[in-house]
């Protein structure tokens, strides 16, 4: 495998209608989850991407595998629960907005990703490895899983990319997210925080120094997104800034992973840093240009014709 990625992923149903999501009387089936987002980016970019996951022996499970499968991501170790279902999110129409979420996933199936052999020789088998910090979240075992796959790319010789994605209500509390997510980034070759994540996890709003704070930890580069003003790197070519790029936004959901997939597409095809930044800013902005999570997530084509003209037209 070119990249592998694990983590939780969700069936979501999607409001047609404006407006609250208690208002709502029609909804579109979809998939959602951060890590399958980038895991069907890098697919679609024509690399081969895997991910690692647990979904509950129910329709909604079968949905998801489907979508997944069909997106061109291996699905290998991914394994079916009967005991456990599924877990689903309802989403509002977005209309150029940030959209409203309410999950409905404790217990599910997700949660009881857990580590195993086979897993080992499945991640160390990649050239590299994506992880967010959901999965240090949902469970005892997920998180396990999150530093043993560490471990296993590590000693395969593969990159590791660490994107924080907070999730505050899935954890006990902000001292212990931070602490345990702090932990993770400092083992990740790149570390890619949001800025408000940054001043979350490091004290300081100042990309910066939040870069300082974890490349003091031994991260060797840090990319921290900031909405419309872009993106910063910072590592062992110095600082490099890349704008983002004007689209008429449709979503912001999934920008995060899509900015993710361009960037590690990049470095597997690669690229120097300035490069891979404009790809990640493109990835990303394109992935707002639709409704669903990843559906805005560009081909090769595609994205090769925005780079070059500006359309976002599929």
């Amino acid at each position: 495998m070119d990249a592998v990625t694990f983590g939780e992923a969700m069936a979501m149903f999607v409001a047609q209608e404006s407006g609250p999501l208690h208002r709502a009387r029609t909804f579109v089936q979809a998939t959602a989850g951060a890590e399958t987002n980038v895991a069907t980016g890098l697919a679609r970019l024509g690399h081969r991407s895997g991910w690692v996951g647990h979904l509950g022996d129910d329709p909604l499970g079968l949905f998801v595998e489907e979508e997944l499968r069909s997106c061109g991501i291996d699905l290998t170790r991914v394994d079916f629960d009967d005991s456990a279902p599924t877990g689903f999110q309802l989403k509002s129409r977005a209309d150029g907005g940030d959209p409203e979420v309410v999950y409905f996933r404790r217990g599910s199936a997700g949660s009881r990703l857990a580590w195993s052999e086979p897993m080992g020789t499945y991640v160390s088998s990649a050239r590299h490895l994506h992880l967010t910090g959901i999965p240090l979240a949902i469970s005892e075992t997920a998180r396990d899983f999150a530093f043993q796959a560490v471990a296993a790319a590590r000693a395969g010789g593969a990159s590791v990319s660490f994107d924080p994605n907070l999730r505050p209500s899935l954890w006990a509390s902000e001292q212990e997210m931070v602490a345990v997510v702090n932990e993770v980034a400092a083992l990740a070759d790149w570390v890619l925080p949001g800025v408000e994540e940054g001043r979350v996890l490091t004290g300081h709003g100042d990309p910066a120094r939040i870069a300082e704070h974890y490349l003091a930890s031994g991260v060797t580069r840090v990319v921290v997104k900031n909405g419309c003003e872009g993106a910063v790197a910072f590592g062992p070519d110095g600082t490099v800034r890349q704008p983002a790029f004007e689209v008429d936004v449709m979503d912001t959901v999934g920008a995060g992973d899509g900015f993710a997939a361009g960037l590690i597409s990049a470095h597997l095809d690669g690229l120097e840093i300035g490069s891979a930044l404009e790809r990640a800013a493109a990835v990303g902005a394109l992935a707002t240009t639709s409704a669903g999570d990843k559906d805005g997530l560009p081909g090769r084509e595609r994205l090769d014709r925005f780079l070059a003209t500006g359309s976002v037209a599929a």
